[in-house]
């Protein structure tokens, strides 16, 4: 028999709130969850499987509406709407890469400042020594 998670063991698994995980559900970018005798949400091992993957997709910064397209596609046809879902995939993959291009520039520029930085602190130390250099001793 597949162990089951309760909620709480499910937000420290992902990395998620728990009141995210009830979002998730309310909004549908999750099935229903089962539920025990005393009502609490039991998660499987499948349901903890497509909430990371979720979570990546979020992570990447999908919006919500395009994840619960994809959520739905998956729900409504399970063993078939694969170019859909492969195009969703695909279309997001496009913002993730012109995102990382971005960032990729962005560290540059601070790769950049932070190697001037570097550079002004030794020149200033160098001067610094220099000037020191030149005075007596009080000895």
């Amino acid at each position: 028999m597949e162990q089951e998670l309760t909620i709480q063991q499910v937000a420290e698994a992902t990395g998620l709130s728990v009141h995210t995980l009830r979002y998730y559900e309310r909004c549908n970018l999750i099935a229903p969850i089962d539920r025990s005798a005393n009502g609490h949400r039991r998660y499987s091992s499948a349901d903890l499987r497509w909430i990371e993957f979720l979570n990546k997709l979020r992570l990447t910064g999908m919006p919500i509406r395009q994840m619960q397209q994809y959520a739905e596609l998956v729900r409504a046809y399970p063993s078939s709407a694969f170019e859909e879902r492969r195009q969703i995939l695909a279309t997001h993959r496009e913002v993730v890469l012109e995102q990382i291009q971005q960032l990729q520039e962005n560290l540059a520029v601070i790769d950049w400042k932070i190697q001037h930085y570097s550079t002004l602190e030794a020149e200033l130390q160098a001067h610094e020594n220099v000037n020191a250099a030149g005075k007596e001793s009080p000895i």
